[in-house]
């Protein structure tokens, strides 16, 4: 059985641990050809390392090829924290995973994820530079999920484009699933345009926080259950791997596209998104909107949250060029959207070939 790091194409694999907190971490990254690793650190109570692993993996790959297809000159990095949120998260916890991501001078930027959130980053940055989504305060650019929902809300309008001719979202049926960080802003972009929104969450507080706002906005009791309503557009925004073959054989919309990472549970997924006539706007293509927040803190001018959203509203075009290059070269929107972000890797990333005094 061949060994799970070095199955995958990953530069850099750094496991972290310090007793004295209680600091059990583990920092991917996948590519440094574009620039140093850019990704949030996910808190989560996995079941082993070895799921651990395994997550940070995928999303330190999903974070190289969506700040390719973002058009940043950043690599992919991710980290996660093993452990509860809610009752391990400490400031010495937090500084100490600082501290190792600072041991990597530089090759990794942290920010945050599940779990995770922009006062963590300033405790991190106590001992660290290489943080970004630090509060407003603190000089950063806050709640990376504003620019991620409304990243989504682009990519949706512009496979409504490529589906229906119109990017209008007025009178479809959208079902979101999972209303946290980035599905409650999603859903203020959809009911500011008159679209049906139906929801669904584990949180029943984050539920009625939703619908005390929305009243017009339905609830149903499960994901399951959402996924059989009769949708236009299906938004998984909770966590991955939502896109199993069960939910894609009783899926009705026309469209998938939410802001969850690595949405699909395998790699023939998309095929059978394809066959059934589903166009699928890949995930790490359309919620880019939250990382081109957080890399604008690092321009040498300061955040500019105007600057970024301009460049985020450019994810329409980047997901309407993605599901165009699918149907001309006859991919699946998932293999047309690596290819693109493999090419500006390899072409951009290339330039390092050329030297220049420093």
């Amino acid at each position: 059985m061949p060994d799970p790091v070095f199955s995958h194409p990953h530069e850099q694999v750094v496991f972290c641990h310090d007793e004295a907190t209680g600091l059990r971490a583990i920092i991917g990254l996948h590519s440094t050809a574009l620039g140093p690793g850019l990704g949030g650190t996910r808190f989560h109570p996995y079941a082993s390392e070895a799921d651990a692993l395994a997550d940070v993996l995928a999303l330190s790959q999903g974070m190289a090829y969506k700040n390719a297809l973002a058009g940043l000159d950043l690599g992919g990095g991710k980290a996660v924290i093993i452990g509860d949120p809610r009752t391990q998260k400490t400031e010495a916890l937090l500084r100490a995973y600082g501290r190792m991501v600072e041991s990597l001078n530089g090759r990794y930027f942290t920010a945050c994820d599940v779990g995770t959130f922009s006062p963590d980053m300033d405790v991190i940055a106590r001992e660290t530079s290489y943080v970004t989504g630090r509060t407003v305060e603190h000089g950063g650019a806050g709640d990376s999920s504003v620019l991620t929902a409304f990243g989504v809300y682009q990519g949706m309008r512009a496979s409504a484009q490529h589906v229906w001719g119109d990017a209008s979202l007025a009178g479809r049926t959208v079902g979101v699933a999972g209303v946290g960080k980035v599905g409650k802003h999603l859903v203020e972009h959809l009911v500011e345009e008159d679209a049906q929104v139906v929801v669904t969450d584990v949180d029943a507080e984050a539920l009625g926080r939703l619908t005390a706002r929305f009243p017009q906005v339905r609830v149903v009791g499960s994901t399951d259950e959402l996924v059989r309503e009769q949708l236009d557009v299906y938004a998984p925004c909770a966590l991955g791997r939502a896109l199993s073959d069960d939910v894609v054989d009783v899926l009705s919309a026309q469209v998938v596209c939410g802001g969850a990472n690595n949405q699909l549970a395998h790699e023939g997924t998309a095929k059978l998104l394809t066959e059934r006539g589903i166009t699928y706007a890949p995930d790490y293509c359309v919620n880019a909107g939250g990382v081109i927040q957080v890399a604008d803190e690092l321009d040498p001018q300061g955040f500019s949250f105007e600057r970024a959203q301009a460049r985020a509203t450019g994810i329409f075009d980047t997901t309407l060029a993605v599901l165009e290059r699918a149907a001309s070269e006859h991919l699946t929107t998932a293999e047309a959207a690596d290819r693109q972000a493999e090419q500006r890797m390899r072409e951009v990333g290339g330039l390092g070939r050329i030297h220049l005094p420093r």
